[in-house]
């Protein structure tokens, strides 16, 4: 079984006196379902699940309910004998997005206290977005996502106590050991082909065949390519969302890394607002990551955006080296010197630090360049520039060096992520190698701000 940390969150919430119902989004294939049942049969005595996309494909027995007492009944009937109290019985609405209908119901369940409910799915941001009754205060949305490095690392026979001194010489700026530096690398590195999609590590696990790996992941990506066809009644705007997830591996290996609108038909003139529904398909469904651009940083960074630029990686990083290497291991775990692993590198920058809560940014500036990503530090009440290096020239970046200069911005220091062994910093700017960003965390703060 793969330790995943939302196991402990969902735990506590099920165990705490709340009664909102948990409502946990996330991309499909990330293993939803299953840290649901493992920690729901843990917590309850009875536990029930349906799954509404195999009602769909099957009875169809939950399709056109929209009353809670016709639903309490359809339960009643094909699951009575594993329902009790309120105490102790769960009930868990699997693949939410599949009936609307029952994320409106949601606040009539909670109100009744009949049974505990879970809620969970896929593409849940595009439904929240075409659904009339939200149940504002009822529900709390929780993200997942796959696998992240620290979890990787914990699948690979990792301890807590290992993470923790990472973690502990990282803040203190104390390089690895040359020995522990190239575990730590060549682990990273096979994060990159593997990935953290669960079927995908597991895989991996058993038989550390790259064949058997990428065969997972090719399934996975053919899926979130097909899923628009679901979701998406205008056939135009289904061909628009492939063809846009599809470019998005190639675009990033250019050095804007940005897609560009007139590029999606090969028309002329072609803008991103004719588009803006697409994209948000790919980024509310959970299957690309995004980054808004910003030319004029200020704290909070969500308060910055004024451009209409935004870049997008693909929400796994193992789905982008099977696009670009296949089967061949040798570009990534090798440091082949004619192959630079920059955009791999960026990708699986921007997964870590979307599934550590932050929102993404970078920095566009005509003429003082772009800085890969811009991250709100909640410590220092202040802008963190982070750059990603894959080469051995990770010390010339002008552009950082010109957004740092900019009085206006009041940037105290910056990130940049590399390949090299040494923890340093110079002019403010610390050099750390890449796998430190397992912590970088948007919710940590210092214990003494937490007293008041």
């Amino acid at each position: 079984m793969l330790y995943r940390k939302i196991d402990s969150y969902i735990e506590d919430h099920l165990r705490s006196d709340s009664d909102k119902i948990l409502l946990l989004d996330g991309a499909r294939q990330i293993g939803k379902s299953y840290i649901i049942r493992t920690v729901g049969q843990r917590v309850y005595k009875n536990y029930v699940e349906i799954n509404f996309a195999e009602d769909k494909e099957g009875d169809k027995i939950f399709e056109n309910i929209h009353k809670k007492e016709d639903f309490y009944l359809t339960l009643g009937m094909v699951a009575g004998q594993q329902l009790n109290t309120y105490e102790d019985t769960l009930v868990v609405l699997d693949e939410i997005q599949e009936y609307p209908q029952y994320l409106t119901m949601l606040k009539f369940l909670r109100e009744d206290r009949r049974y505990h409910f879970i809620a969970s799915g896929s593409l849940l941001g595009v439904t929240l977005n075409i659904t009339t009754s939200i149940p504002v205060g009822s529900v709390i949305l929780k993200q997942m996502f796959q696998l992240d490095f620290e979890e990787f690392l914990i699948a690979n026979g990792f301890g807590s106590d290992a993470i923790a001194s990472l973690r502990d010489k990282f803040e203190k700026r104390e390089s690895l050991s040359p020995e522990q530096h190239n575990k730590m690398i060549d682990l990273f590195r096979r994060y990159l082909l593997v990935g953290g999609l669960p079927d995908a590590v597991n895989i991996y696990l058993e038989t550390h065949n790259i064949v058997k790996v990428r065969e997972v992941q090719d399934s996975i990506r053919a899926m979130y390519a097909a899923d628009a066809s679901k979701y998406e009644k205008n056939s135009q705007k289904k061909l628009y969302i492939r063809r846009i997830y599809e470019m998005i591996p190639s675009q990033m290996e250019k050095q804007k890394k940005r897609i560009i609108a007139k590029e999606i038909q090969g028309k002329k003139g072609d803008r991103y607002s004719r588009y803006e529904e697409e994209f948000e398909y790919l980024i509310t469904s959970g299957i690309t990551h995004s980054t808004h651009a910003i030319s004029n940083p200020k704290y909070p960074l969500s308060e910055s955006v004024t451009k209409n630029l935004l870049k997008l990686y693909l929400n796994d990083v193992g789905l982008l080296t099977g696009i670009l290497y296949g089967n061949n291991v040798r570009p990534v775990l090798n440091d082949m010197r004619s192959i630079n692993l920059g955009s791999v590198y960026e990708n699986a920058v921007a997964q870590e630090l979307a599934s550590h809560g932050y929102k993404l940014f970078y920095y566009d500036n005509r003429s003082k360049g772009e800085v890969d990503f811009l991250i709100d530090d909640h410590n220092t009440i202040s802008v963190l520039p982070v750059e990603v290096k894959s080469g051995k020239d990770y010390t010339k970046h002008s552009a950082l060096d010109n957004f740092m200069r900019v009085p206006d911005y009041h940037i105290s220091s910056a990130l940049v992520l590399n390949d090299d062994r040494e923890i340093r910093v110079v002019n403010n700017v610390t050099y750390a190698p890449v796998y430190n960003v397992m912590f970088l965390s948007a919710k940590e703060q210092n214990p003494e701000d937490l007293i008041f």
